[in-house]
């Protein structure tokens, strides 16, 4: 495999509309996400995430968004290199979302597969914190990480 790329996905008991909102909105994605940002998610801006666990801010370059249903996006990861990040919501019946997430691609070397390991990890913490917000009203991410041991593991 010349190549990685993270590919993941989860269902959420609430509409296409609503996990749109959730994932545009900053004060929302404040409760599963991010710590800061600097404005809504819209088509060709740049918006600049903080995360509580790390001391560094993520320009956001927002690509294409299709309402309710796609955004794609453009960051830098710790060491200064892009890839895409696009997320596809679908409707398999009513009151349900998928959400599919798609990031990459790096190559497949020790820094690709530590970007692997750590970006597929914080997918996977996006999609499970976001469930347990819009589903239960329960924010995950209070206390859940700790600077010095993160820094340990990724």
């Amino acid at each position: 495999m010349d190549s990685l790329v993270i590919k993941t996905g989860l269902q959420i008991c609430k509409s296409p509309k609503e996990v749109f909102q959730a994932i545009i909105e900053p004060e929302q994605m404040k409760n599963y996400f991010i710590s800061e940002s600097s404005g809504i998610m819209q088509e060709g801006k740049t918006v600049v995430w903080k995360f509580p666990e790390f001391d560094v801010e993520f320009p956001i370059r927002i690509g294409k968004i299709e309402k309710d249903s796609y955004i794609s996006f453009h960051w830098d990861d710790m060491e200064g290199i892009e890839s895409q990040v696009e997320i596809t919501l679908s409707e398999p019946e009513a009151g349900l979302t998928f959400i599919q997430i798609t990031e990459g691609e790096k190559p497949n070397n020790p820094n690709g597969i530590k970007w692997l390991k750590s970006n597929t990890e914080g997918w996977a913490n996006f999609l499970a914190f976001m469930k347990a917000w819009l589903e239960y009203g329960i924010n995950l991410r209070i206390k859940a990480f700790n600077k010095s041991q993160l820094t340990q593991i990724i």
